[in-house]
């Protein structure tokens, strides 16, 4: 089996004013970086639009319907100072949710080894009823549940090492024991979230990290929390939530990994998945804003996904 890449042409249609850092050439890089021959033996497949029926599992009516009020024909509409709406915004967040069940449905068919989700917009921090840090709908979080609901697995892991901590995951499954989150992140830094003593119904596990933090502190925080409460949780499933912005060249953050650190990590996960869930695992694009890094980045964690066995 290959390993499953999802893509879409839509994704470089959500628009967002100049100089925003949630850009559409943030997917172009991703998408020339993979175009390269190596990764030839990639899976392709476009993303389906998701049902209302998936953004159901996770976000309330009242949001749905707030996504429709806002998003415009033309032109462009703010939600806040940082979550922008043009008229191809919906589609885009429709289809990014469609295509991470889409990787769900094909790695537990056993159509896929694993899957890496080039998408954007992100997801990670959309709450259930707010759409906010360049999220709309939380991707990670609906194909957890989607996983459970269509596949019948009862434990399913989402991992986020996105510079910023997920908000809106944690907020999804705060009570819920049946999805682990576990994050490592920088701290302080926005939102604001992501306190060790924040443990929800003690299935969250927080790793903030301290800005400047590189190699090092990474793998403490992975080897040390993370990883332990992995292996007592048993997932069936690992998520990953693949933000490539704790990156040193990356803008909007501070702390210091490169590539060998995303490429660690990577086979870490790959481990876990091994030992509890038959190596079932489904990794979707989150943050990442400077360009060159990114697509580095990607292009190391692919490769690894695609050495799985």
């Amino acid at each position: 089996m290959a390993t499953l890449l999802i893509h879409h042409p839509v994704f470089a249609e959500h628009l967002v004013p100049f100089g925003h850092p949630e850009r559409p050439e943030r997917i172009q890089a991703v998408e020339a970086a993979l175009a390269d021959e190596r990764f030839a033996p990639l899976l392709r497949e476009k993303a389906r639009m998701a049902d209302v029926a998936m953004i159901r599992l996770c976000h309330t009516e009242a949001h749905l319907d707030a996504m429709r009020h806002y998003s415009p024909s033309e032109s462009m509409v703010r939600i806040d100072a940082d979550t922008i709406m043009s008229s191809k915004t919906l589609e885009a967040a429709l289809v990014a949710v469609g295509g991470a069940c889409q990787a769900v449905d094909a790695v537990m068919d056993d159509d896929a080894k694993n899957a890496f989700c080039a998408m954007r917009p992100p997801g990670h921090h959309a709450e259930p009823e707010r759409a906010m840090g360049f999220c709309y709908f939380n991707q990670a979080a609906i194909a957890a549940r989607h996983a459970q609901r269509a596949h019948g697995i009862e434990r399913v892991a989402i991992v986020d090492w996105d510079v910023h901590h997920g908000n809106g995951t944690q907020a999804i499954f705060w009570d819920d024991p049946s999805v682990l989150y576990a994050s490592t992140h920088q701290m302080p830094l926005y939102p604001g979230t992501g306190a060790a003593s924040e443990t929800g119904a003690g299935n969250i596990v927080n790793a903030p990290l301290a800005p400047g933090a590189g190699s090092a502190e990474f793998r403490a925080a992975l080897e040390g929390h993370i990883l332990p409460a992995l292996d007592a949780f048993r997932p069936e499933l690992v998520i990953i939530s693949a933000g490539f912005d704790a990156h040193h060249q990356d803008p909007l953050g501070e702390l210091r990994l490169d590539e060998a650190d995303f490429a660690e990590a990577t086979d870490l996960l790959m481990a876990c998945a091994d030992r509890h869930a038959r190596g079932r695992l489904v990794s979707i694009l989150e943050g990442g804003y400077d360009l060159k890094a990114l697509a580095s980045s990607t292009a190391v964690h692919v490769e690894r996904l695609m050495r799985a066995g």
